[in-house]
């Protein structure tokens, strides 16, 4: 394990919601498991993300990685990746698939906040998408974000809105009716309204710069790109000046 690596137990770790993903860790790359959703959407997501960032060169940290469906496809694009997850079950899972794919990527056991702390404005991209909504506190995860991000690079978020159509859409449609996510995956209390996070995001020194929203037709079967963004959404933010000073919370 890297030297950097610790166990984040005590950071802002929620180790049940961290459970929800490491009971099923070895079932991360099967596409038609319980992270089939993850294996539909990443294209959308990866396309997106490259269209605005060029990935191509760039050093990129992917935080919340899992076992690294978005994290190679990243690699894959010709970036230099560094993942970061709180599941020790997902890294090995992750690091094990990117051999035998010949990807040399980076995954570290620890959080964005103990990494920032180290490794201020190091990146060009940093990516967070379907995390923020599984932390005690997403404030302190942006905070770190914006702290990692080099002055002009890019920031890319996906979260759930806090809007009934996603409490019907997100957990009763997904979770109950259609089966597409394990029950329990998301709590509805944690949804993050785009207002909300644009607002943080301004507060840590970045400005959003483009947004859409993900939906999927159950008659299709298929993810696409919307212009609304009442349900899930995808959010990119460019921090313009010098790395901010406060410390991850603050």
């Amino acid at each position: 394990m890297n030297a950097e690596a610790h166990s984040p137990a005590g950071d802002n770790v929620d180790t049940a919601e961290v459970h929800k993903f490491t009971a099923r860790a070895h079932d991360w790359w099967d596409p038609q498991g319980p992270f089939a959703t993850l294996h539909a959407i990443n294209p959308l997501r990866l396309e997106w993300i490259d269209r605005h960032a060029d990935l191509a060169g760039k050093e990129v940290l992917d935080v919340g990685c899992g076992a690294g469906i978005l994290a190679e496809a990243m690699a894959v694009r010709g970036a230099t990746v560094t993942g970061l997850d709180a599941g020790a079950e997902h890294l090995e899972v992750a690091r094990e698939h990117a051999t035998g794919n010949g990807l040399q990527i980076r995954y570290l056991h620890t959080t964005a906040e103990a990494h920032a702390e180290q490794h201020a404005a190091q990146y060009d991209v940093v990516t967070c998408l379907e995390m923020l909504e599984h932390v005690p506190d997403p404030d302190a995860v942006i905070a770190a974000l914006a702290r990692l991000v080099r002055p002009g690079g890019w920031l890319f978020l996906s979260t759930i809105n806090r809007t009934p159509r996603a409490f019907a859409e997100a957990i009763v449609g997904a979770e109950y009716l259609l089966r597409m996510l394990p029950t329990g995956t998301h709590e509805y209390g944690r949804f993050i309204r785009p207002s909300e996070l644009a607002t943080g995001l301004r507060r840590h020194g970045l400005a959003v710069s483009a947004m859409t929203g993900l939906t999927y037709c159950p008659l299709t079967g298929r993810y696409r790109l919307v212009p609304r963004t009442d349900v899930n959404y995808l959010l990119a933010a460019r921090f313009q000046g010098s790395p901010p000073d406060a410390a991850p919370g603050t």
